[in-house]
């Protein structure tokens, strides 16, 4: 687990993938951390999140339970405070992501396994901090602002070729 702080935002991120769970997927916490550190200090948000990687079975289980959904996917995200208490810490949420699934479908979606987890880590961090892609025009925003952080914060510069934001 990795807790750092960077000014007025805190990033706990923790690694809780059974050994035999997608055992060619490494993840560098430190590294996704401060990718959601930099997102959220890019959007001006203050407190404190979580982000964790978990076994497909443990995605899946939480997809079912929070969002009637069967299967495992991807990314869920579960935004906390919407309404902070001056003084106390805000619990800004939790960003789960679950590897093995990032490993399966990355080839026709971000194009690589490191850029798909960036997608993910990005879209968890704006969806914690209310962007929605119900809607064509909410969508429209998402991703823009999803491509944006990535190009500051994950490429340091324009997206590779083949780089996709939504499924084929």
């Amino acid at each position: 687990m990795t807790d750092v702080s960077g000014g007025d935002v805190t990033v706990v991120a923790a690694d809780e993938r059974s050994p035999d769970d997608s055992p060619t997927v490494i993840i560098d916490l430190d590294r996704w951390r401060r990718l959601a550190e930099h997102a959220l200090g890019a959007e001006s948000a203050t407190g404190e999140l979580t982000l964790t990687f978990v076994d497909a079975s443990e995605i899946a289980a939480l997809n079912v339970e929070y969002m009637g959904k069967d299967g495992p996917t991807d990314v869920l995200s579960f935004p906390m405070d919407d309404d902070p208490t001056p003084g106390v810490p805000t619990l800004l949420g939790d960003v789960v992501i679950s590897p093995a699934v990032a490993s399966e479908q990355f080839a026709e979606h971000a194009g690589t396994i490191d850029d798909e987890i960036a997608l993910l880590v990005v879209h968890g961090v704006l969806h914690v901090l209310g962007y929605d892609h119900a809607e064509s025009d909410e969508a429209a925003v998402m991703r823009r602002r999803e491509l944006e952080l990535l190009q500051a914060h994950h490429w340091a510069g324009s997206a590779p070729l083949g780089f996709r934001q939504v499924h084929d």
